[in-house]
């Protein structure tokens, strides 16, 4: 008779003995990072190597010839291909299980080829899910509220006005197509010069999700639905659309996690929404990690659905490195453990109570640091991963290589994480590095504080780049229309 695991430590003991090889794919390991320390036989399997080979247990195969990447599917789907790719995952043996940010169907019959499990829900039920529209509708049966919206397509300003005064939502407005990052396709709209910047992208994109515009903040919170019932982690700020950080209006550039940053009743609410959205999840026949953003209304506090990423996100690796996942496990622990299908009795009632606690929670911030300026050149140097720190004039050095985050002693030490690396075309968009420090990099107003502005400034004043060469600089390196975290 098979074992049932029935508490948090017998489940940390389990994945501490763990034999099946598992890997993280992707771009980078930053969505995961430092899960390898929690699960035995635990590997990423990267595009970028963000360490320069240091990194025990990071593999990056040598470049090969390849079209150029339009996705994250694109990049995975490249590297499952890659001969020492196929070598490292054979010469392991075992039964390989693989995760990824982003997969595709034919992700999942590269996996199969290479004998792998994918430990997600299929490709065609998260592509549903991570619908706009579908979002809306799922949120709806859940008892989840959207701002006030329509759904419907879109065949001209006028169309538009028609539909937003029979739904009563002012033409002040917010739409968004069904699939995309929210820094490219989310449009600010307010009268018919706003629309016609953007009427390619609306006009023939089916149905479009029309909000009334509100004045709110951003906040992201991830959970995992398990058979046992939704876990749900803790309540996180997002940044959004700083100048200093990303060139997009709109575009996610970072979160801070800290106990007070909303008062106890939105706190409470997000995880009371999140848990019946989870609950909901569970119904539709999607399983495992998924994270939400929930818009927070400035002026009345009231919490409305902003979109459900169906997997793990750039936030992931706040949530698995707050207190209660040192205390208890990751969030994403439960994830590996309801694909494993070990089984496992487990009361989440007292397990989301306890992560509801402030004390489960410490201080935090992350910021996600791209190339801002309109230029494009070669960059020839760029900060390298580890910790580095501020000195009292405001410069910020390189101190030490490093690649845990817990090594970041103070608020003065920071732990950087380079994506851009010389040789890279350095354009307007482009992902320099994260930079995750202690404390807060937000103002109580919610404003880039002014230590964090003398990080970035730090960070961004260590990269330096080259024109291109005459034969390359007609037209501009144009800007991949995904995000790689």
């Amino acid at each position: 008779m098979a074992t049932v695991l029935k508490n948090i430590s017998e489940i940390r003991r389990f994945f501490h003995r763990n034999e099946d090889p598992i890997y993280f794919i992707s771009a980078t390991n930053f969505n995961l990072l430092g899960l390898d320390e929690w699960v035995k036989n635990f590997k990423y399997i990267c595009y970028i190597d963000c360490y320069g080979g240091k990194h025990p247990n990071v593999f990056c195969p040598s470049e090969q010839p390849h079209a150029e990447f339009q996705s994250i599917e694109d990049i995975n789907n490249y590297l499952l291909q890659h001969k020492e790719v196929i070598d490292f995952i054979k010469r392991r043996g075992g039964k390989p299980k693989f995760v990824f940010l982003m997969f595709d169907e034919e992700t999942e019959r590269l996996s199969k080829e290479l004998g792998a499990d994918v430990w997600f829900p299929k490709a065609k039920l998260r592509t549903k899910m991570d619908n706009k529209i579908e979002t809306v509708r799922i949120g709806n049966k859940a008892g989840v509220p959207s701002v006030p919206n329509v759904l419907a397509e879109v065949k001209n300003y006028e169309d538009l006005r028609k539909t937003c005064e029979k739904a009563k939502l002012g033409h002040d407005l917010v739409l968004q197509s069904a699939f995309g990052d929210s820094g490219h396709t989310t449009f600010f709209i307010k009268n018919e010069a706003d629309f016609r910047r953007h009427e390619h992208e609306i006009v023939g994109e089916g149905e479009i999700k029309i909000m009334k515009r509100i004045d709110c903040r951003g906040s992201a919170i991830e959970g995992c639905a398990t058979k046992e019932g939704t876990i749900v982690g803790p309540l996180m700020t997002e940044l959004v659309g700083f100048d200093e950080l990303t060139p997009y209006r709109g575009g996610w550039c970072g979160n801070e996690i800290l106990s007070t940053a909303f008062p106890p009743k939105v706190r409470e609410k997000a995880r009371e929404l999140t848990f019946k959205f989870g609950e909901q999840l569970r119904k539709e026949g999607y399983r495992g990690y998924f994270e939400l953003d929930f818009l927070i209304d400035k002026k009345t506090g009231d919490l409305w659905l902003g979109e459900l990423n169906p997997r793990i996100t750039g936030a992931s690796s706040m949530t698995n490195h707050a207190a209660f996942a040192h205390a208890d496990a990751p969030l994403f622990l439960f994830h590996l453990l309801e694909f494993s299908r070990k089984k496992f009795d487990l009361d989440t009632d007292e397990l989301n109570n306890r992560w509801a606690d402030p004390d489960m929670i410490d201080s935090w911030s992350q910021m996600v640091i791209k190339h801002t300026d309109d230029s494009v050149d070669i960059c020839t140097d760029a900060p390298e991963t580890g910790i580095y720190k501020m000195l009292e004039d405001g410069r910020v050095v390189f101190d030490r290589f490093d690649y845990h985050r817990r090594a970041v002693e103070s608020e003065n030490e920071a732990f950087f994480l380079r994506i851009l690396q010389p040789g890279d075309y350095r354009y307007e968009g482009a992902d320099i590095g994260i930079l995750v420090t202690r404390g807060r990099s937000m103002t109580k107003g919610f404003q880039l504080n002014e230590r964090a502005k003398k990080w970035i400034h730090g960070i961004k004043q260590s990269v330096e780049g080259k024109a291109l060469p005459v034969a390359d600089a007609g037209p501009a390196v144009a800007d991949p229309a995904f995000k790689i975290l």
